[in-house]
C-alpha cells in the first residue's frame, strides 16, 4: 500500500510558484496541505491560489501539524538548519531547497540530525531526474563518448543592474548573512552536484 505524503511547505516565494508547490499536487499520493509564510497576507493568498488547506505565519507552527509527514523548506539558506532540524526532530521527513546550509560546519550538522533522528533529508538537486542529464550520464557511464578525464563548468549571467540589485526577491541572494555567499551560493550547487553525479557510476 502507497503511503499518503501531506506536505507542509515552509517558504511561499518565487521558487515555489512555479516549480515545487503546484508538484506537490500533481504527483500520486502527494499533497501540500499546508504552508507557510511569515506575511500573513501573502500566504494567505498562496493558500488560496493554490488550493491549499491551511496556512501559518510561523515555521515551528506548520512543523506541528500532526497532519503534515514530510516537510519542504524553501525559506533563504539562513533558516534551512533550524527549520530542518525540528521538523526531523518531530519525526517529518525533510526536503530542503539548495543549498543545504549557509557552510560546511552547518551542512555537517544537518547530517548529524538526520542520522540522530532517522528521518530522509533530500536536497532539492532535481537536475538530475531530468531527461538530458540522465542521458548525458548514460553515455559516460556506458562509455559511449570515452573516459572522462576532466570537466569543466562555466556559467554566464548577465550583469545585474542596480534596480534588479534593490528588488526584495533579489535582496537576501546577495547578502552573505542570509545566502552564505551571494550568487555562487545560489547557483553554484546545481553545477557543482550535478559533476559529482556525472562522475558517480
Amino acid at each position: 500500500m502507497a503511503i499518503q505524503i501531506n506536505w507542509g511547505m515552509i517558504g511561499a516565494g518565487d521558487v515555489t510558484e512555479v516549480k515545487s508547490g503546484p508538484a506537490f499536487k500533481k504527483v500520486a499520493n502527494s499533497d501540500l496541505i499546508a504552508v507557510m509564510r511569515r506575511n500573513e497576507e501573502k500566504v494567505k493568498d498562496y493558500a488560496e491560489r493554490h488550493g491549499v488547506q491551511r496556512w501559518y505565519t510561523d515555521g515551528r507552527a506548520l512543523i506541528g501539524d500532526k497532519d503534515v509527514n514530510a516537510v519542504y523548506i524553501a525559506t533563504p539558506p539562513d533558516s534551512h538548519v533550524a527549520y530542518a532540524i525540528a521538523a526531523m526532530e518531530a519525526g517529518k521527513d525533510v526536503y530542503v531547497e539548495k543549498p543545504m546550509a549557509l557552510n560546511s560546519a552547518e551542512a555537517e550538522k544537518l547530517v548529524q540530525a538526520q542520522q540522530l533522528y532517522g528521518r530522509k533529508l533530500v536536497i532539492a538537486h532535481y537536475r538530475r531526474a531530468q531527461p538530458y542529464f540522465r542521458k548525458i550520464k548514460e553515455l559516460l557511464n556506458n562509455g559511449a563518448i570515452g573516459t572522462a578525464r576532466l570537466a569543466s563548468v562555466r556559467y554566464f549571467q548577465k550583469t545585474l543592474t542596480a534596480e534588479q540589485l534593490q528588488q526584495p526577491k533579489m535582496q537576501w541572494r546577495i547578502d552573505p548573512q542570509q545566502s552564505g555567499g551571494g550568487l555562487f551560493h545560489d547557483i553554484a550547487p546545481h553545477q557543482i552536484d550535478l559533476m559529482y553525479y556525472f562522475s558517480v557510476k
